[in-house]
């Protein structure tokens, strides 16, 4: 950037208009934004390095893998080739992965997007109207599944949805025989199970919602004359839009990656009746050996989870006026 400064000219004659250098000390100011941007920066670096180190690591290595032909034994263990996109050719075509695919998105959806969803919202309604003893014992009760370790709530629902579990005993009491839920109804035992051990993650949520909800709106919406149900319909629902998003948005990438819960209880059986496809990526990397095909099965949950997020994401932007 450049000025002009007038310089009377001599002797009568007219005044000159000579260019001069841009403002004094410019270049100090550039540099010093530009330290102010690097000195911001410098606080997130430890975290920046952590997640490129941890996650996006993992995952370039993961995709890498998934056009290779890497197994746990052999040759190609010692070895793998570059294979191109032969992995994800041999999924398309294989008649596991649609069946699974399925069986994750019925998962998915039973399990999370709508049962906790709906029974997590439906407990903290009922426990902001409960008195304080009831809602310190239900609370206890529900959050108590939610912080079991994994491997163990997997047990205790194997325990109870089996042949000799504890609910065909209660069956039993009133005389009825129930049959064997992890080889008739799998899918059904795990959804309740997963349903079981993740509504107290939403119930907190939404306990912690309902809290910013303004009384004041709700106690006019009363004086207007509305139901319990208008108001949640009209009122307390489009309030808390958006934690319903990220709430859902959670419970949904968490729900797609379960493994131990449904490999404990049914292991993917009876034949592949309740392989999703966290069991169909460890069946075909470390059952059969065939590392590469299941970093690709991998790698299309992870794409699969990247697209939930977009939606999501998207949703959650403010709308415009």
């Amino acid at each position: 950037m450049t000025t002009q400064q007038i310089v009377p000219g001599r002797g009568g004659a007219a005044d000159v208009a000579v260019p001069t250098p841009g403002a004094p000390g410019e270049p100090a100011r550039r540099s010093a934004r530009r330290l102010a941007r690097f000195l911001r920066m410098v606080p997130v670096a430890p975290a920046v390095a952590l997640l490129a180190t941890f996650l996006a690591g993992p995952i370039v290595w993961s995709l890498y893998g998934s056009f290779t032909n890497a197994a746990l034994t052999g040759k190609n263990a010692s070895d793998p080739q570059w294979i191109g996109f032969d992995n994800y050719v041999k999924l398309l075509n294989d008649p596991v992965f649609p069946l699974s695919l399925w069986l994750t998105v019925l998962f998915t959806l039973g399990s999370a997007v709508i049962a906790q969803n709906i029974l997590g919202l439906g407990l903290a309604l009922v426990m902001q109207k409960a008195n304080k003893q009831v809602s310190s014992t239900v609370g206890t009760i529900i959050v108590a599944a939610w912080i079991l370790p994994e491997i163990v709530a997997a047990f205790v629902c194997y325990a109870y949805f089996s042949q000799d579990g504890t609910l065909n005993q209660l069956l039993a009491v009133f005389g009825m025989t129930g049959p064997n839920w992890l080889y008739s109804f799998p899918m059904l035992a795990i959804i309740l199970a997963n349903l079981w051990r993740g509504t107290a993650f939403s119930m907190m949520v939404y306990q912690a919602a309902l809290g910013d909800v303004p009384p004041e709106i709700t106690e006019a919406a009363m004086i207007d004359g509305a139901g319990g149900a208008k108001r949640l319909a009209y009122v307390t629902i489009p309030m808390i839009r958006n934690t319903i998003t990220t709430n859902t948005m959670l419970i949904t990438l968490q729900t797609l990656s379960v493994f131990t819960l449904v490999y404990v209880m049914t292991a993917g059986g009876p034949g592949n009746d309740s392989t999703t496809l966290p069991i169909l990526a460890y069946k075909e990397a470390f059952r059969f050996s065939n590392i590469g095909y299941g970093t690709a099965i991998a790698t299309v949950m992870l794409l699969i989870g990247a697209i939930f997020s977009v939606v999501y994401i998207r949703a959650l932007r403010p709308s415009k006026a």
